[in-house]
């Protein structure tokens, strides 16, 4: 260390003279430590809120969508679904259709977006988690069955264990609607209720999964399909849960122009944009109020100057310069914002620990974890590092520019 950090060092931590410089310094370091501790902790559990949030997306959303560019249905050929569930990679391939319809149990009724499956659907998707009553099952025997979401079973009074069927309509395609009985120009499918799902409120209100045929029975369709969901490996899934750029690509080619292949990132893309734009915006706000503490330095540099005025005449007439004596104060004030930031990342972390060891801190209400969740990350730490850095190397520059007048 060289003699202006050392100077610098010894007014850090000696003694003053007068007891308010001391306890100025310690509130300057303590609020860039609680500033610090805070962002660790926030960003911390945005992210575990962050997780769940994708989670809950992931499990319904499939890896890779392949719809058409131009109307709602289309054939796919048997040689084009050979050739997808040939490719490396690709695990399953599953034909949907998704419509709204009008369901009616006996004397309520409501309006949903029934989404047509096939048997693979069910082996693949992650709903069967989120099943709170009965299964996710599509089909027992030969009997057709519905899973429906627990908002839309709770507006119709639904329950599995009810022998009532859930009675789904939609207008038919090819008869003219009659005005004296209007109900002979919709087509009706009737459904065993197999399971309920709850996952968000959002969706839990908007679906109801019935089988593909049943659904096109229903739609009047032979072999159409509104979309193609692909499940891919594991191995083609990055760690935020985006399928490989390549296998997309490669997707793409085999589709055509004719149709969109689009990933799960580009399925939701307001959500994704959503979930990093408030992140960012939590990162700044809090930095700004970093800003704000670190003026605090400014004033406890400015009283030591006043009290360090013989100390600094004593060096200038040893000979030294101005730009030494501003480098003290640099320094001390560098060190102020390094120890804040040492201290409230360690103690940050260690909450954040604490936290997912233990879950001390618990969530409100019914929620599908019981205490806030917490997830750490690395670039998320270094970022808070860089920030409020360069926030204490900026207030050092005025400390020492404002010391040497």
């Amino acid at each position: 260390m060289d003699l202006s950090g050392f100077i610098a060092g010894r007014y850090l931590f000696a003694k003053k003279s007068h007891n308010v410089i001391n306890i100025i310094s310690g509130i300057s370091a303590a609020g860039i430590a609680i500033g610090c501790a805070a962002l660790v902790i926030i960003l911390s559990i945005y992210n575990g809120f962050d997780g769940i949030v994708r989670s809950f997306n992931n499990s319904y959303t499939p890896d890779l969508l392949v719809t058409p560019k131009a109307g709602k249905v289309f054939t796919p050929s048997d040689e084009f679904l050979g050739e997808l569930k040939s490719l490396e990679g690709v695990r399953t391939v599953c034909g949907v259709i998704e419509e709204n319809v009008y369901l009616k149990y006996g004397d309520r009724n409501a309006v949903a977006t029934a989404k047509g499956v096939d048997s693979s659907y069910c082996s693949v998707t992650g709903l069967r988690d989120f099943i709170v009553e009965g299964e996710f099952e599509l089909e027992y025997n030969a009997l057709k069955e519905a899973v429906i979401g627990r908002t839309l079973a709770l507006e119709l009074g639904l329950r599995t264990s009810f022998l009532t069927p859930l009675e789904v309509y939609f207008p038919s395609r090819t008869e003219e609607v009659s005005l004296l009985d209007p109900m002979a120009s919709l087509n009706m499918t009737k459904l065993r209720p197999s399971g309920v799902l709850s996952l968000e409120q959002g969706f839990d209100k908007k679906y109801v999964f019935i089988p593909l045929e049943s659904l096109r029975e229903l739609l009047e369709y032979e072999n159409e399909v509104s979309a193609l969901e692909i499940y891919a490996d594991s191995t083609r899934i990055g760690e935020n849960g985006v399928v490989a750029q390549a296998l997309q690509k490669r997707i793409s080619a085999l589709a055509g122009d004719d149709f969109t292949v689009k990933n799960r990132r580009q399925q939701n893309e307001m959500l994704y944009k959503m979930l990093s734009y408030e992140k960012i915006a939590i990162y700044l706000i809090l930095l700004f109020v970093m800003i704000i503490i670190s003026f605090n330095i400014l004033g406890s540099l400015s009283m030591l100057r006043i009290e360090k005025q013989d100390d600094m005449a004593i060096l200038e007439a040893m000979g030294a310069e101005k730009r030494f004596i501003n480098r003290i104060f640099l320094k001390e004030s560098l060190m102020i914002s390094a120890l804040g930031i040492i201290v409230g990342v360690v103690v940050g972390l260690l909450v954040c620990f604490l936290q997912q060891r233990f879950g001390f801190v618990k969530m409100p209400g019914n929620f599908v974890v019981d205490a806030y969740p917490v997830v750490v990350k690395v670039l998320d730490i270094l970022l808070i590092i860089a920030g409020v850095g360069l926030i204490g190397y900026i207030t050092a520059l005025l400390a020492g520019k404002t010391s040497g007048k």
